[in-house]
């Protein structure tokens, strides 16, 4: 009888909506804003040079790409909303390590960091295949677009100027919003997510989930989109900023320009209605290719470094373009049943890329100065702009139609 007196929101959870997976995106945009221009000048503090700095991305990236992956298999044996406790528990660690951190014990709180992101990006990822069908899709990555780009547009300028009054300072205002994520996430009540039934038997491991990856060509395209774009986004907040330092335009400029650069994505709503008119393979190939263009001029103009810096601004618009319409056709094409593995998968387009850039960096730093990065780098641009011209005309066209109708 007495449940009669309970709520009923309290006796069951409302089920999520776009705006809860768009406010979660948000506060983690804000802890990783808030470091994304400030760790990389501390890790440049502590080693001293471009070249152990990429180093260390480096094998943060490989200890990140493999956690990545086992987080799917964790989950048959951890609930997901413990993992993803887990993931904002990393961020805590890896930012208390930073705080009290000197020399190597940097790329320490840096690899942590690392793995704290991939395990919420798959853990959130895996709730909005969970939750929202595929003709929200577009609707859903825009909205998270939009509640992100306040924090990615301060974050990165509040980052540097926190680091100028105290070093540690960017830290703790980003554990803070850490410890908010979390509580959000509890407040939400998104449980384990759906459960898809399968035939009862041993855990899959990541090797077999990888092969039927590779089986499916669009989850392949997909996925290596992903990790170009997400390149260009490493040389564009490990490098430019570096590059800023080298060059004399002090440790502020490189925030300032990524803190501009991500106050785009308030036009997101609106870049996705250009990819509904152009259809997304004429979007992706034009983005690409603007891009990678932009970053060959931002390389050969490095004697004048105030046009490297509004080259590399400029390639970033479109940057910010293939983070609206690039996930698309990954996300549309996973089957329900392997929603968490291939999350996972999808994920580790970050760790990928994480270990490409510097490990490309550290290779041309051998031969080249620094702007030799932003000549690579708009070299895998435009190598991207050509592969992407074997997509398929129609390549989520329709879809896309209908989320922004919606």
């Amino acid at each position: 009888m007495a449940n009669k007196f309970i709520p009923l929101h309290l006796k069951h959870a409302p089920a999520p909506k776009v705006q809860s997976f768009a406010l979660l995106s948000g506060l983690e945009a804000a802890v990783r804003g808030t470091l994304v221009s400030a760790m990389p000048l501390a890790v440049y503090d502590a080693l001293g040079s471009a070249e152990a700095t990429s180093s260390a991305y480096f094998v943060a990236g490989i200890v990140s790409l493999i956690w990545g992956l086992m987080v799917p298999w964790a989950t048959r044996h951890i609930p997901r909303r413990w993992m993803y406790t887990l993931g904002c528990g990393l961020y805590l660690i890896g930012m208390s390590i930073a705080i009290v951190g000197t020399g190597w014990l940097m790329p320490v709180a840096l690899t942590c960091l690392a793995m704290a992101t991939a395990t919420t990006f798959v853990c959130l990822n895996a709730y909005i295949l969970d939750y929202i069908d595929r003709q929200n899709l577009g609707r859903s990555q825009s909205m998270q677009m939009v509640f992100a780009a306040g924090p990615w547009a301060i974050g990165p300028l509040l980052g540097v100027w926190l680091r100028s009054i105290w070093a540690p300072l960017p830290f703790v205002v980003a554990g803070a919003c850490a410890i908010l994520l979390l509580t959000v996430f509890w407040v939400l009540r998104l449980g384990n997510g759906k459960q898809i039934s399968r035939a009862k038997g041993p855990a899959a491991n990541p090797l077999a989930y990888l092969g039927r990856f590779f089986a499916q060509p669009r989850l392949i395209a997909g996925w290596l989109f992903a990790v170009m774009r997400s390149c260009g986004w490493w040389v564009y907040v490990v490098y430019l900023p570096i590059f800023c330092i080298e060059a004399g335009l002090g440790d502020k400029v490189g925030g300032v320009a990524l803190s501009l650069s991500n106050a785009l994505l308030f036009a997101s709503p609106v870049m996705l209605r250009y990819a509904r008119s152009a259809s997304v393979r004429r979007t992706v190939r034009f983005a690409f290719g603007a891009g990678g263009m932009l970053f060959l001029a931002a390389a050969a103009v490095s004697p004048l470094p105030w046009a490297t810096v509004l080259c590399c601004m400029a390639a970033a618009v479109f940057l910010v373009l293939l983070d609206i319409v690039g996930g698309l056709p990954f996300l549309m094409a996973v089957k329900p049943s392997e929603r968490t593995e291939m999350s996972a998968v999808y994920s580790s387009f970050r760790d990928v890329s994480g270990i490409l850039t510097p490990g490309a960096a550290w290779l041309v730093l051998l031969v080249a100065p620094l702007p030799g990065i932003f000549a690579a780098s708009g070299v895998g641009l435009v190598i991207a702009w050509a592969i992407s011209g074997r997509l398929h005309p129609r390549l989520g066209v329709q879809r896309v139609v209908q989320q922004v109708e919606r």
